[in-house]
């Protein structure tokens, strides 16, 4: 006998799973969430959010508790290059170069331009538990932490999942309509048979979480700092830190450094070691450190063959996984949560049917598959940055030291070095400037009609976002007026309904609104922005991103995504409506 039926259950209680849980309680889906272990991760693993994660969190009421602890854009708008923090030779605490990164110094103005949202950053470490406190403020979902997955069975009506009081040590059953498997692959993926694609077990990566005072050599702006030094060699052995709070800038309290050992290093697994390794990498023999933690993980880039096994749907690491540049491993999982989750809540409330749950693959598999291939590309990049600096692989710290002093030496070949290295370094913009990679991504196929059109150039370095208001690309933000109410295009879609965009003269699409709403029996509204519309357009921004006419329409998705346009006027705006609406919902 079933001890408890709920319409969704989640899988994993980590920054997908507790998205996907405070999404599902906006929608009003009553859900469970099992998580194995007692709480959130004491691991600092992911801390930088996107302009996008940004705002799927504003629209679901996140953000601004995020903002509240998160770094401000002033201290962690830079990245910088050095070969050490301390030390007191020629080649110690020298820096290689600086860029600006994730909207800071010269990119502020065109991050804040394209979006009613800023980056944030937020360790997962702090992220986690900011997000179960969200979750478990909703009434609409159950959050068992401590509570194992330990079967899943499938039927034509639903899943049957067994689950594990760890504490208790005691089984139960649950019934769901559908399952959201958060569960960072641990479990249901293998279970169900889905295989992962793609090269694993390159690096063995080693991250140290640990307190130390670096305020005097450190500066406020920085978030992640390289190191390139004779011993540790490239930008991976050298390793990379970066500032993990609760205070922030120069006097954060805690702090990370990544870096790898040879696989054949004997003292890769000897925590005792790993102290020494990291104070001669930072050049601080005498720096008081607090370990926290020192975690292994495995350099991979893997991508899951099926996002959706009959009512079980993979998000997050269970989906995807692969290195941390570029910070798209989380980014992407909560975007997968929103993504499905006004897709669960319009089926179990009737408004679609069954196949718009099937486009949750086609349009989440594809950017799952963009961002593993980019994150590998950025990874690997750091290669070429130590080759731009004169270190080769193999070559011993000797000849290290000579690269070093050549490219520091104050003669013209020295300046020239340091020129070429500036030119190879900027090359890393794929991974601190990646703007267009982060908001410009769309949907070919899915829940959304075709126009046509092409979508506008992309930037092969992913830097430079082309706004568009093409079916399945994000809605572009423009502020508007209206009334004494300053709103970004984005406050105009709720996140349980859909929003009809239309010009000064698109009256007629206010009637073909009503009528598909009733016949569908969703939420539509209608907004007409120019002239003596409902909203004005404040700088002009909407009227050179609409792409449209001012008879025109755009339909917009719950998750800020088009769906349909008209570019003009249509023959008949109800029919038009009714067609779009219905390929849409799967109806």
């Amino acid at each position: 006998m079933t001890d408890l039926q709920v319409p969704v259950l989640v899988v994993g209680g980590g920054g997908c799973g507790l998205s996907s849980s405070i999404f599902l309680s906006n929608l009003g889906v009553d859900h469970l969430l099992v998580e194995r272990h007692e709480s959130t991760s004491h691991l600092p693993k992911a801390h930088y959010l996107n302009q996008r994660t940004m705002e799927v969190f504003r629209q679901h009421g996140v953000a601004d508790a995020v903002y509240a602890v998160g770094t401000p854009l002033a201290n962690f708008g830079r990245v910088r290059w050095r070969t050490s923090l301390g030390g007191d030779g020629t080649l110690d605490a020298r820096t290689f170069f600086e860029m600006d990164g994730f909207g800071g110094g010269a990119l502020y103005d065109v991050y804040a331009k394209d979006s009613p949202c800023l980056s944030s950053n937020l360790p997962q470490l702090r992220l986690e538990p900011l997000l179960r406190r969200q979750a478990e403020q909703h009434t609409a979902g159950q959050l068992r932490f401590g509570h194992e997955l330990v079967d899943l069975v499938q039927d034509a009506d639903g899943v049957t999942a067994t689950v594990r009081d760890r504490t208790a040590d005691t089984t139960y059953e649950v019934r769901a309509q559908y399952v959201i498997a958060a569960d960072g692959g641990k479990t249901i993926g293998e279970k169900l048979g889905v295989t992962m694609q793609g090269p694993s077990g390159l690096l063995d990566m080693v991250s140290v979480h640990f307190t130390a005072d670096l305020s005097e050599y450190v500066d406020e702006s920085c978030l992640i700092t390289w190191f390139f030094n004779p011993d540790g060699a490239g930008s991976w052995g050298s390793g990379a830190m970066v500032p993990m709070g609760p205070t922030w800038g120069k006097h954060s309290e805690e702090w990370v450094v990544h870096f790898t050992f040879g696989p054949d290093d004997p003292d890769r697994f000897d925590e005792a070691a790993i102290v020494p390794r990291l104070k001669a990498l930072l050049k601080l023999p005498d720096l008081d450190v607090h370990v926290h933690k020192v975690s292994h993980w495995i350099l991979e880039g893997v991508l899951a063959d099926r996002y959706q096994v009959g009512r079980v749907f993979l998000a997050g690491d269970a989906a995807h996984r692969h290195p941390p540049t570029t910070g798209l491993g989380l980014n992407t999982a909560i975007q997968d949560a929103h993504n499905l989750a006004w897709k669960l809540a319009a089926v179990l409330g009737g408004q679609a049917g069954p196949a718009l749950l099937d486009t949750y693959e086609p349009e989440r598999q594809a950017i799952g598959m963009r961002n593993v291939d980019w994150a590998m590309f950025t990874f690997l990049n750091h290669l070429v940055i130590d080759a731009g600096i004169g270190l080769l692989p193999g070559q011993p710290p000797e000849a290290n030291r000579a690269a070093f002093e050549a490219f520091f030496a104050d003669t013209p070949m020295g300046e020239t070095r340091r020129a070429r290295a500036a030119e190879v370094i900027a090359t890393q913009r794929t991974e601190f400037q990646a703007h267009d990679l982060e908001i410009g991504f769309s949907y070919a196929a899915g829940a959304l009609v075709p126009d046509g059109t092409s979508p506008p150039p992309a930037d092969p370095m992913g830097g430079v976002y082309r706004p568009t208001t093409r079916p399945g690309h994000r809605l572009p933000h423009a502020w508007l007026i209206g009334g004494d109410q300053r709103l970004s295009t984005h406050d105009l879609v709720e996140r349980n309904g859909f929003v009809v965009l239309t010009g000064s003269t698109g009256a007629a699409w206010a009637g073909a609104v009503a009528t598909v709403a009733e016949k569908f029996g969703v939420r539509i509204r209608v907004v007409a922005v120019g002239g003596a519309a409902d909203m004005a357009d404040e700088d002009g921004t909407w009227g050179t991103v609409r792409e449209i006419g001012e008879s025109g329409a755009i339909l917009v998705r719950p998750d800020n995504h088009v769906a349909y346009r008209a570019m003009g006027e249509v023959p008949d705006a109800t029919d038009a409506l009714t067609q779009a609406m219905g390929a849409v919902l799967g109806r």
